[in-house]
């Protein structure tokens, strides 16, 4: 049992909801459908009291046509019987068109809501969550739910099918209705002892798809680095051991829901039994006449199967209600970063201040203790330092995608934590290291900032670095397309086009995670050019892994274990020959014209 559960335990936000709860949430998204809903209502209750009169109108009209058998009294039969079968046909359409059309719509609120809870979560939720998991909730729960949802319709149908059929076995004969209504309590009883079970196993079967849409995610987004390594035999091996445990989890599931009808067959085949068994006895003594007793016990036999139905829905529904779960969990769960208020934010000079800030991404990992720094407006600052200094840290701070824990953070002296964080952010640009673009055209991209800047803007914005040339290297221009995550452009391009999106935005404060793949000197000189036109009308903070961009900083700040051991230029810390040259010598030499100079000379020389 242990392994088939691997892997599929609750996430750390998942809760427990109590069914009420569950239920009063789902109505909610009902409500508005309600007038929709109630004309479902009502054409389910037509349906199966027309459904549940035929066999009563046959069985009289047949009574009657053996004391006077006319032939004008079995057309009125069939004419009857055919206006049944019309509005139980006209009325079942009309419950599905409706049932569909609001389901339907049901379904897209839930996903609205929970794809946008999901799109407000912190950076932080996402390295701790796998995104094929999440995307697991957004699409496949609210589907099972939508199809538990559309089942509930037969099941009110079932319902008032039982009810009608109640009253009639009360005109048939009301002791022995008596004994029916004793022996129903147990049919249902038996099948809520698999709601437990049914919910539980549910819950692992969307949990193991979930793991399917994580290893199908992470399969096709690493083939590219598969292939390379010859690893496609691994990644098909991995995900079919995790497609064989979805795959067990979900038989398993489909024989504890299977067993339910028969089980409930079985219990009301016996009660069937016990009641032939008494309502003979009492057409034996005259109590009730033979035919009362043959039409009591087909109706019950009718009775019956609705009841089954009514119980073994219980633990359907609990799949659906399971789904839900899942799909609640992730909109209610509270994001880390939490703004005190939400000011707007007004045009930025880009003034920031670090005072006294604790952060760690777990209690085991202290990342800055007591760190302080100032960068004051239009200032361009380079942070060095070697893996784990803490210079991704201090820029997701500022982009407020991780929360600090104790001090302050400061822009243009006031709170970060005041802004809000939407008209802050517009005023933010940010490049990551390896620089992430939507499948489109290079012009699209360079748009998604300013999604109402113009073709003219955007050519005109790219032209400016080194007078467009970078788009010559395109087959389309501004018009070619990047392909997935931009995997038909070199990453020198990709960094153009980022930077150029930038640019666009027109950004008070500018984050650049540098890339540290190497690039041929003229799309170097192109990255550098796009940097200047962005940091001269804006803040720069830059994780500076070329020697260019370190030395066209104002200020290079170095870190070590969170903490600033040095800062100033280029030339006052070489100067001092601290730990910065130290840095220089291992990760920046080698760029510099001097060193290649020095290379070329020993070759030449051996």
């Amino acid at each position: 049992m242990a392994a088939l559960t691997r892997g599929l335990q609750a996430e750390k936000y998942d809760r427990q909801y109590t069914d009420k709860q569950l239920v009063q949430r789902i109505l909610s998204y009902f409500y508005p459908h309600r007038i929709k809903g109630w004309i479902i209502i009502l054409t389910v209750f037509l349906m199966s009291a027309a459904s549940a009169t035929l066999p009563i109108v046959v069985s009289r009209g047949v009574d009657a046509m053996t004391h006077s058998g006319t032939e004008r009294l079995r057309l009125i039969l069939v004419g009857i019987a055919f206006a049944i079968g019309v509005s139980v046909w006209v009325l079942n359409w009309i419950r599905r068109q409706l049932t569909t059309e609001v389901i339907a719509d049901v379904i897209m609120a839930m996903r609205n809501d929970v794809f946008a809870a999901a799109a407000k979560q912190d950076m932080s939720f996402y390295d701790q969550y796998s995104t094929g998991r999440i995307v697991s909730r957004i699409t496949s729960d609210t589907q099972e739910f939508g199809e538990v949802a559309i089942l509930s319709t037969d099941i009110i149908n079932q319902l008032a099918v039982a009810l009608i059929l109640i009253i009639t076995l009360f005109t048939i004969e009301w002791r022995l209705t008596l004994l029916v209504l004793v022996m129903a309590p147990f049919v249902i009883m038996v099948a809520l002892s698999f709601r437990n079970v049914a919910r539980r196993v549910t819950q692992q079967g969307s949990r193991a798809l979930g793991e399917v849409n994580k290893a199908i995610q992470e399969a096709v987004t690493g083939i590219r680095v598969a292939k390379n390594f010859r690893q496609e035999q691994a990644i098909y091996d991995e995900f079919k051991a995790v497609n064989g445990q979805a795959y067990t989890i979900n038989v398993r599931r489909g024989f504890i829901v299977a067993n339910i009808f028969p089980t409930l067959n079985i219990l009301s085949g016996f009660a069937t039994a016990i009641l032939i068994y008494f309502g003979g006895r009492s057409a034996v003594s005259g109590v009730i006449t033979v035919a009362s007793w043959y039409l009591f016990v087909a109706t019950v036999d009718r009775f019956w199967f609705p009841v089954s139905n009514l119980a073994a829905f219980w633990s359907q529904f609990q799949a659906g209600l399971s789904a839900t779960e899942r799909v609640f969990a992730l909109i209610d769960v509270e994001p880390v970063v939490v703004q005190k208020t939400a000011v707007s934010t007004p045009k930025l000079h880009g003034d920031i201040q670090f005072q006294e800030v604790y952060f760690r991404y777990s209690p085991q990992e202290q990342v800055l203790n007591g760190f302080s720094l100032h960068i004051k407006p239009g200032e361009s600052v380079a942070l060095v330092g070697h893996t784990g200094a803490g210079k991704s840290s201090i820029i997701k701070l500022i982009a407020r995608f991780y929360e600090f824990q104790e001090g302050e953070i400061l822009l243009d002296s006031q709170d970060i934590r005041t802004l809000d964080l939407v008209t802050f952010r517009r005023q933010l640009g940010i490049v990551s290291q390896v620089p992430f673009l939507f499948a489109g055209t290079v012009a699209d991209n360079i748009r998604y900032g300013r999604p109402e800047a113009t073709d003219a803007e955007i050519a005109a914005i790219a032209n400016r670095i080194g007078d467009g040339e970078w788009l010559e290297t395109l087959p389309d221009g501004l018009h070619s397309e990047v392909g997935e995550r931009g995997s038909r452009l070199s990453m020198g391009q990709r960094q153009l086009v980022a930077l150029t999106r930038v640019l666009l935005q027109a950004p008070r404060i500018f984050i650049l995670d540098e890339a540290t793949a190497s690039v041929d000197p003229f799309t170097e000189s192109q990255i550098q050019e796009a940097l200047n036109l962005i940091m001269a009308n804006s803040t720069a903070i830059i994780i500076a892994h070329r020697l260019s961009t370190v030395r066209a900083a104002d200020r290079i700040i170095v870190l070590q274990k969170g903490r600033i051991i040095e800062q100033g230029s280029h030339q006052h810390l070489m100067e001092s020959r601290g730990h910065y040259a130290e840095l220089y010598d291992t990760y920046f030499r080698h760029q510099s014209p001097q060193y290649d100079e020095t290379v070329r000379s020993w070759r030449e020389g051996h």
